[in-house]
């Protein structure tokens, strides 16, 4: 009778945990590590095949520069020049990498998100202050030399120095900028610091955006942040292709319908549902957007430096048809990305990131057939870190999976099992 006894209680035990288990979506701490590293080499991967074409085709012509798409018959073909009459990088339209024995350097795609890395890890609470973010900025990026700022980051940054603080430096009424793309290229990496939980990651990730961005920009910048969230959740999903898809629709839902952010979302999926060909479907987006300015989008017209080349806008579509006709490939929507056109290092980056996160480190370096350098120079971009700016992604990495403790723990409920090396996540927000 007594092992009788014994053997139920042994089996309530297991049926208990069992339960307790289903409550929670498991997260492998080592797996992600490799995942986060991959998001810093995608990134970089991505990011720098994208300068190559940056601003060389804006859509309509200033002084005769930047009319006349790339497409596909153009990857390996000469780089023309951009709009400054520049295309010191690269003489061909292809990849670029740092092999093993070199290193990458930083650039607006990757420096703030590095500072914000650095400045929640650093911090004693997850929930970052505009004081906290204006000193960071002020601390790393020059003020009085080449500082890789542009439009609305730099703009923040001049009323930073003025004593402005965060989110005043994207109010409309002292930041003309505030729809510009910079947000959308400094804060996706929130996404990856709440894995599974869209919501927790804005809001971590409310005020980064909200330093430069407001409306549309804002809302496209938390497009690209829940995109980034949704990559941990296990789907069903066969493909790759299939769950970029889904998570794509999923971040769709946060875009205000009456928005233009939200219509171009839906024009670019209405052309690739059509099965109209990306270049098709680019040349559509610049006509109704930038040609005849539909859905209430002006900054053709109302930015007068470029016709909005920096919009968040335009870009925003643009980095939607790389997405969509990518189609979970990393080395398909980077060249996609880099031949769409406008500010071409950002959407290039952005998704690599996304994917080389969904393929870890070591599948990204099996893709391009070749073994990357892991080094990274902060201070290519920026000022102010140990080890005179050299660290490395695995480092970088390492940095991702702390926060990420301390999300679990103290945004989500959740827990660390240590043995397994595994975060459990509730799967609802009260658990």
């Amino acid at each position: 009778m007594k092992k009788l006894i014994a053997y139920t209680l042994i089996i309530l035990f297991f049926s208990q945990c069992s339960k307790m288990n289903e409550n929670y979506t498991k997260i492998n701490r080592l797996e992600y590590l490799n995942k986060l590293e991959g998001f810093w080499l995608g990134q970089c991967i991505a990011n720098w095949t994208g300068l190559i074409t940056e601003m060389d085709k804006i859509g309509i012509p200033i002084d005769g520069k930047g009319g006349g798409f790339y497409t596909r018959e153009d990857w390996g073909k000469p780089d023309q020049p951009n709009l400054w009459g520049s295309n010191e990088l690269s003489n061909t339209i292809n990849y670029i990498y740092a092999e093993k024995d070199s290193i990458w350097g930083a650039d607006d795609d990757t420096d703030i998100e590095y500072i914000y890395q650095e400045l929640l890890l650093n911090s004693p609470s997850l929930d970052l202050t505009g004081e906290q973010i204006r000193n960071a900025w002020i601390n790393h990026i020059h003020l009085d030399e080449e500082n890789f700022l542009w439009v609305s980051n730099q703009k923040a940054f001049d009323l930073m120095n003025n004593g402005v603080i965060p989110p005043e430096t994207s109010n409309p009424d002292l930041n003309p900028h505030y729809e510009m793309i910079d947000a959308q290229l400094t804060t996706e990496i929130f996404g990856f610091f709440a894995p599974t939980k869209p919501e927790i990651a804005m809001a971590l990730g409310y005020l980064p955006v909200r330093t430069t961005a407001r409306d549309n920009a804002a809302w496209i910048s938390e497009f690209n942040i829940i995109m980034y969230s949704l990559a941990s959740m296990k789907t069903e999903h066969k493909t790759r292709k299939e769950k970029v898809i889904w998570m794509a629709k999923q971040a769709r839902l946060h875009l205000p319908n009456d928005s233009y952010s939200a219509k171009m979302f839906d024009f670019v999926l209405e052309q690739y549902n059509q099965n109209i060909l990306w270049e098709d479907a680019r040349n559509a987006l610049h006509e109704k957007y930038q040609i005849r300015q539909e859905d209430g989008y002006h900054w053709a017209t109302t930015d007068k430096s470029c016709n909005g080349c920096f919009a968040a806008g335009i870009n925003f579509g643009a980095s939607i048809i790389s997405l969509l006709y990518g189609e979970g490939d990393i080395k398909e929507t980077i060249k996609i990305g880099a031949l769409a056109g406008w500010d071409s290092d950002n959407p290039t980056a952005t998704w690599g990131g996304l994917l080389g996160f969904m393929l870890g480190k070591n599948e990204v370096e099996k893709i391009f057939d070749k073994e990357l350098s892991s080094s990274f120079n902060i201070h290519r971009t920026r000022k102010g870190f140990p080890n005179q700016g050299i660290d490395n992604f695995e480092n970088m990495a390492l940095k991702g999976q702390l926060i990420v403790d301390r999300v679990v723990q103290e945004k989500m409920g959740g827990k660390i099992d240590h043995q397994n090396d595994i975060w459990l996540i509730p799967n609802t927000e009260n658990e």
